[in-house]
């Protein structure tokens, strides 16, 4: 490090001890996590929902095919669209946001410093070292500025490399990836056998396979407990397509609606 630049080091937190069980891991900072197990629980239990339903329904096996693909593309195309739709305007907020603080900053500042020393004193800072904080901050307009986006609004200074469009295709291809799982079980059973009740289990099985699987990913990439994140996801489905039977079922047997 140049000339006398020292950083002083941080005195330890528990005394030196680095905790018996030692430094938690680190999840997985994937750019499209989000994308990708928001996309794939909603497809799975949109898809199994819909089979279910049919099924009640006492339709074909063509019905659930027909229908089941022309739904999961809908939805997979207004998923996409729609997160395409709400990363860029969760970034354009947070650039007009930006804007608005830096013209306070540069207008306002001293209004806006006294704020942000009041922030940090209520989140226990003494007034001195709140005062001393800032005051470096007020050096450099870009961090304070940043400091106060996240300070008292809770918004980050938006990515520029971040391309919306990349979470929109991601959503999509997530959404039929996962979506497909349910429906591929009529597919596949069909040179087995001709009975749709048959298919349904199949389907409930292959629906079942994909929520356990995108649990524990979910698990793996937030660094939790395996069981308990693909047990949430396998209720959920169930409490989905039981709803969607039960729908479907009474239209049928007890509204009367019949082909």
């Amino acid at each position: 490090m140049a000339g006398n630049d020292v950083v002083p080091l941080l005195p330890p937190l528990i005394n030196g001890d680095m905790g018996k069980n030692g430094r938690p891991k680190e999840p997985w900072k994937g750019e499209f996590v989000k994308s990708i197990v928001y996309a794939g629980l909603d497809a799975i239990i949109t898809s199994f929902s819909l089979i279910s339903s049919i099924s009640a329904g006492r339709l074909s096996s063509v019905d659930v095919l027909v229908l089941g693909f022309a739904n999961l593309v809908a939805d997979g195309i207004s998923m996409g669209f729609g997160d395409f739709m709400s990363t860029s305007t969760e970034r354009d907020v947070a650039a007009k946001e930006r804007s608005v603080t830096e013209w306070d900053v540069e207008n306002c500042r001293r209004n806006q410093q006294q704020d942000l020393v009041r922030r940090y004193q209520s989140l226990g800072m003494s007034t001195t070292d709140a005062a001393a904080v800032v005051g470096i901050f007020a050096r450099y307009p870009d961090i304070l500025v940043g400091e106060k986006m996240a300070a008292e609004k809770g918004i980050l200074t938006p990515d520029q490399s971040e391309k919306p469009w990349k979470n929109g295709l991601v959503t999509f291809a997530a959404f039929l990836f996962f979506g497909c799982a349910p429906i591929l079980a009529f597919i596949v059973l069909i040179p087995f056998t001709n009975s749709d009740k048959l298919k349904f289990v199949g389907a409930c099985v292959m629906s079942g396979l994909a929520l356990v699987f995108l649990g524990i990913a979910k698990a793996k990439i937030a660094g939790q407990n395996y069981a308990a994140s693909a047990g949430i996801m396998l209720f959920n489905g169930a409490i989905a397509g039981a709803a969607a039977y039960g729908i479907g079922w009474t239209l049928r047997n007890v509204a009367g609606l019949q082909e």
